[in-house]
């Protein structure tokens, strides 16, 4: 195998680094891509749940982003529960686009290793047969061997890229699926908090405006009640 990539002329060294990235990116994506990492089960119906039961504090809103993606897509629209329908889903659009174009890291270049890959192995066919030609310029036709070598780097660079290519568009194209099959999963379970926010009865957003005003509501009345006068007695 070695003596057939050294046949292959400078060409190759393209190639090969074109395909270690390839392999790299293909690896990382399978890891990161995984259905559990993306969407952990039961991960929907708990944050109804707590959200039902007004147990989401900031700091659980926070680690429940920091999960996976999905734990973020459902983080937006609680952060902004209690308010009206219409800002939460324009808040869950808006965290969607950039969870899903997160997913799709890398994508792109591991696009442009399947474009690139057999334009690589054009060039090195190029190559092989200008040299196949000067050899037949300097030595003529009647030896074989040095036709041999030309066309032999032409085959060897073509017959790579191609080998290159085709893994990496095959990948490509199923990574994208996968994502976009996330994506449905993710809008189906944004949709389900979203109607569960949006019931009667919900518990709205607890802010710290809030919770100082009805902190500051008792001390009030407790002051009102010390300053109350005492009745004046009734004379008989």
């Amino acid at each position: 195998m070695f003596d057939i990539l050294i046949a292959g002329g400078w060409p190759m060294l393209p190639i090969l680094l074109t395909s270690a990235l390839a392999l790299a990116i293909i690896l990382e994506r399978f890891w990161t891509l995984r259905r559990g990492a993306v969407l952990p089960p039961d991960l929907g119906v708990q944050v109804r749940v707590w959200a039902r039961a007004a147990k989401l504090d900031p700091a659980h809103i926070d680690a429940l982003a920091a999960g996976s993606p999905l734990g973020q897509l459902l983080a937006a629209a609680v952060r902004v529960r209690g308010r009206p329908r219409e800002l939460i889903k324009e808040r869950l659009e808006d965290t969607g686009r950039h969870v899903v174009h997160r997913m799709g890291r890398y994508l792109n270049t591991l696009g442009t290793i399947a474009l690139i890959a057999p334009l690589l192995g054009l060039l090195g066919t190029v190559i092989g047969l200008i040299r196949m030609f000067l050899a037949v310029m300097v030595h003529g036709a009647g030896d074989p061997t040095k036709m041999a070598g030309g066309i032999g780097e032409a085959l060897i660079c073509t017959a790579t890229g191609l080998v290159v290519a085709i893994p990496a568009y095959v990948f490509h194209r199923y990574f994208r699926s996968r994502i976009d099959g996330y994506a449905v999963s993710m809008e189906q379970e944004a949709a389900r908090l979203l109607d569960e926010l949006d019931a009667p009865g919900a518990p709205p957003a607890t802010t710290p405006a809030s919770a100082a005003s009805s902190a500051r509501a008792p001390a009030k009345s407790a002051t009102r009640a010390r300053v109350a006068p005492a009745p004046a007695p009734v004379e008989r």
